[in-house]
């Protein structure tokens, strides 16, 4: 009999565990040990290697173990990377747990949840941030419909050049506050606040305090140029002054300058409004001293006052003092000016005293009717039946006029 081979009877390895996958083919399907290639030159494990692997664990990890990895990671994971450009212009700070942005340039502090706001309110802001490097305007003008005026003095509408500047609109509100008399804290009302930012959002509206420094400031860039003009003035100068007393009890004095310039124009500029000691006229006199010494005028012409006892004082010593730096006309002889509006009212005055009770009369009749809506009422009524033409009210008359 025929013995049969070892080799007939041999059975093949069983893998128990790990059976080959069908994915590569083998090279060499006799080889044993080391590894195997494919046909595009990666390596793969042999099967031997797998029997001797599979009894100590799996390769590769397990789908169940490799999504446990997978939830751990997400965990671990921190913000998400701020993708928005706007976050360049931004700290973050975290408030109460909600995470809130600091602008870099204004310091403006606006909340940006990624659920409740994002990141609009960034970009908005960016846009509109009055200290963002990139809004600063470039300078380059624009044609608007302004007004210009023509050298006969008259205001025609015509097209004009106009950039921002914010200096200019300080100015020009600075301008505003004083010549409408308007208190300081006028910039910090809502309805100028609002009015401003939609006419230019671009523009920073100023704080009280920054207003009072800039209407200051205006003051002492006018009187420089007021000093430049009368420096330059080849003419003389006449003065007008007058005094009175506050009802806080407290004496003022104001003086005021007339000149003609060098183009033949009549100017009027008031040099000081400011407190005195007294009426006395050697106060008077010496607070003009003063404020000519300040604006450096001595060639005065004439000073106007009123016919009161002391400025005949003050002007003796105005007389003597431009006598002494050179500058008096004639002597002084003619300095001494008195106002002539004063001499007229202190007339009709002395003529209304003989007059007096039907002026007292008067005045009582026309108290009598503007103190009431009813009796201004009925006069107009009265004025209708009579057929009076003339369309002016009842008014008091003032003493000083």
């Amino acid at each position: 009999m025929i013995e049969a081979s070892p080799l007939l009877i041999e059975h093949p390895p069983l893998l128990t565990e790990h059976p080959p996958s069908p994915g590569p083919r083998f090279a060499s399907a006799d080889s044993g040990e080391g590894m195997s290639t494919t046909d595009d030159g990666e390596s793969n494990p042999s099967r031997n290697e797998l029997e001797q692997e599979g009894s100590s664990g799996p390769l590769l990890p397990s789908p169940t173990t490799q999504s446990c990895e997978e939830s751990s990671l997400v965990k671990k994971r921190g913000e998400y990377k701020k993708r928005s450009k706007a976050w360049d212009h931004f700290h973050v700070k975290h408030v109460n747990g909600v995470r809130h942005a600091i602008c870099k340039y204004y310091e403006k502090d606006i909340a940006a949840d990624p659920k409740s706001h994002g990141t609009t309110p960034l970009n908005t802001h960016v846009a509109k941030c009055p200290l963002n490097p990139k809004n600063k305007h470039t300078g380059q003008a624009t044609l608007c419909l302004g007004e210009t005026e023509t050298l006969e003095g008259e205001v025609k509408r015509a097209l004009i050049s106009w950039k921002f500047d914010t200096e200019a609109i300080r100015k020009s509100i600075a301008y505003m506050v004083i010549v409408d008399e308007l208190p300081f804290k006028h910039v910090e009302g809502r309805g100028f606040q609002y009015m401003m930012r939609t006419a230019c959002p671009s523009f920073r509206i100023p704080s009280r305090w920054t207003i009072s420094r800039d209407c200051y400031q205006l003051y002492l860039d006018e009187k420089i140029k007021l000093k430049h003009l009368l420096k330059n003035n080849s003419g003389r100068i006449c003065l007008t002054t007058d005094s009175w007393t506050s009802i806080q009890r407290i004496n003022y004095m104001c003086l005021t300058v007339h000149f003609i310039d060098n183009d033949w124009k009549l100017n009027k500029k008031i040099l000081n409004f400011c407190p005195i000691a007294s009426h006395k006229g050697t106060e008077v006199g010496k607070a003009i001293e003063k404020c000519l010494l300040e604006w450096g005028v001595d060639d005065i012409l004439t000073v106007t006052v009123d016919n009161a006892s002391s400025n005949d004082v003050a002007v003796s010593y105005l007389r003597g003092k431009l006598q002494n730096w050179g500058k008096a006309v004639l002597g002084g002889k003619w300095t001494h000016v008195r106002c002539v509006a004063h001499i007229v009212n202190l007339i009709v005055n002395d003529g209304i005293k003989k007059l007096g009770d039907s002026v007292d009369c008067i005045r009582a009749v026309v108290r009598y009717v503007r103190q009431s809506p009813s009796r201004l009422k009925r006069f107009k009524e009265c004025v209708e039946i009579e057929k009076i033409e003339c369309k002016r009210l009842l008014c008091l008359d003032v003493s000083t006029r």
